[in-house]
């Protein structure tokens, strides 16, 4: 904008307009903000593309070449391959948080291949302008192996170190981008915090992620806080679900914020693990959401044969969540659960941990010895566990957050979730005759709870 002369002085000659952020080109292949800023993996993937630009015209990319780099990207990102970035090995005996952060990292990685090959495409013949310069960017080696045919392409024919780094770089930044993606369900809307170097901020914590999954059973704890650097680039207390600025990630199975009565998933189907991220402007603070009691061993049990009898017929329970105000960066969140004037409180951070520890079980699965009263079950004190055999809860009847509501008062060791099997007699109040109880080995333990829902939640 030209500017304005003051009356009585002489007039300044305009000055060109100095730009926000530098030109693309040389040593430069974005122009992030030096304060950092969040954008989302698309968009993230588009601030990639001046790597990609650089190497097609320092080799001259041809259509036929394509191929090769998309047999590439889609190696790296693949589990399995001699070129994998995530050496990690899944078979039927995997815990189930790695076979759920395989199947992320399957399902991410293919559709970002599928991103790239159309993008090198599209660079053929609609250049990403760099007005500084062709581009050179020093790369470190990050230890991702080449396909033949690529590192053909890339250090042979036409290529050389300039091709060779930018493709390093850009492809490291895609493996970041993947990994940082993986803790959340809907990982095309999760925020994530960018620096001028890009993702490479994360590494950090993305080597102490990849470390735990790789050579132990990840706990759920370790999940949150890598999502929680992704977002923000910050640490925080242990716990299952955090709140950061504009949004809230907690487990998959509920539906936030602000934790509202419906939930995302019914518990059976529901992701044990991953979280989601849901945006909501009214989040300012920074929060985590732990757990009443940390150490569930410690705290206070009722047996199942103690609870009153089932009622004649299932009522339909009315629950809602409700959370308690940020102290010292952490908070707490209970499912309240009404009948006929009274209320039961269950902590959902008990409630979402019975959800990881709970079998999934086919209809087909062995029958119980007796079957309890789900309202009974929720106003019992303590957590419900029995050592006389297996039992079920009822729960046929209730919605999505009354059987997680039952997963947080239930003792979380050798829980299940069962869909009610219609040509059985599962119903509450009746009790048909059952096989011989199961027991504990060595009578110690806990025998097994089940609790049965619809048999819709299994589709």
């Amino acid at each position: 904008m030209p500017r304005t002369s003051i009356p009585g002085t002489p007039a300044t000659p305009d000055t060109p307009a100095i730009p926000d952020t530098p030109a693309l080109g040389g040593s430069r292949w974005n122009t992030f903000p030096a304060a950092g800023t969040t954008l989302t993996a698309r968009e993230f993937f588009t601030a990639t593309e001046p790597l990609l630009q650089g190497i097609v015209d320092d080799i001259a990319l041809s259509s036929a070449d394509i191929a090769v780099l998309e047999g590439q990207i889609r190696a790296t990102l693949a589990l399995g391959t001699r070129e994998t970035s995530l050496p990690l090995h899944l078979g039927p005996d995997s815990a189930s948080a790695a076979r759920e952060l395989g199947t992320q990292a399957e399902t991410i990685g293919q559709e970002l291949a599928s991103w790239s090959a159309e993008t090198l495409e599209r660079l053929l013949t609609d250049p990403v302008p760099l007005p500084a310069g062709p581009l050179v960017v020093r790369s470190h080696c990050y230890g991702h192996l080449l396909t033949p045919p690529a590192a053909d392409l890339l250090l042979g024919r036409r290529g050389g170190p300039v091709s060779m780094q930018l493709y390093n770089e850009w492809l490291h930044q895609l493996v970041l981008l993947r990994d940082a993606l993986l803790p959340f369900t809907n990982w095309q809307d999760a925020p994530l915090l960018i620096t001028p170097a890009g993702l490479r901020h994360t590494e950090p914590a993305r080597d102490a992620f990849l470390t735990e999954l790789l050579v132990r059973q990840i706990r759920h704890t370790s999940i949150v806080a890598f999502a929680r650097n992704v977002v923000t680039g910050t640490s925080g207390p242990a716990g299952y679900g955090f709140e950061a600025s504009g949004g809230t990630a907690l487990p998959a199975v509920l539906d936030q914020p602000p934790l509202p009565a419906v939930l995302d998933q019914p518990p059976l189907t529901a992701p044990r693990h991953l979280l989601t991220w849901r945006p909501d402007p009214s989040v300012g603070e920074a929060a985590t959401y732990v757990a009443e009691v940390q150490d569930y061993y410690a705290a206070p049990r009722t047996l199942v044969e103690d609870l009153p009898p089932a009622i004649t017929t299932s009522a339909r329970l009315a629950a809602r969540p409700v959370t308690t105000p940020v102290v010292d960066g952490t908070r707490t969140a209970r499912i309240e659960v009404t009948h006929e004037g009274t209320t039961a409180h269950v902590d959902l951070g008990q409630a979402l941990r019975g959800h990881r520890f709970a079998h999934r079980e086919s209809p087909a699965a062995a029958d119980a010895s007796g079957t309890a009263d789900a309202w009974s079950a929720l106003r019992a004190p303590g957590l419900v566990w029995t050592q006389s055999g297996d039992a079920t809860v009822d729960a046929t009847a209730q919605d999505n957050l009354v059987v997680l509501a039952l997963l947080g008062r239930l003792y979380p060791e050798n829980l299940a979730l069962r869909p009610a099997d219609h040509a059985g007699d599962h119903s509450a109040g009746r009790s048909a005759a059952r096989p011989a109880a199961r027991t504990t080995t060595d009578g110690t333990g806990p025998s097994r709870l089940a609790i049965l829902v619809d048999p819709a939640q299994a589709h």
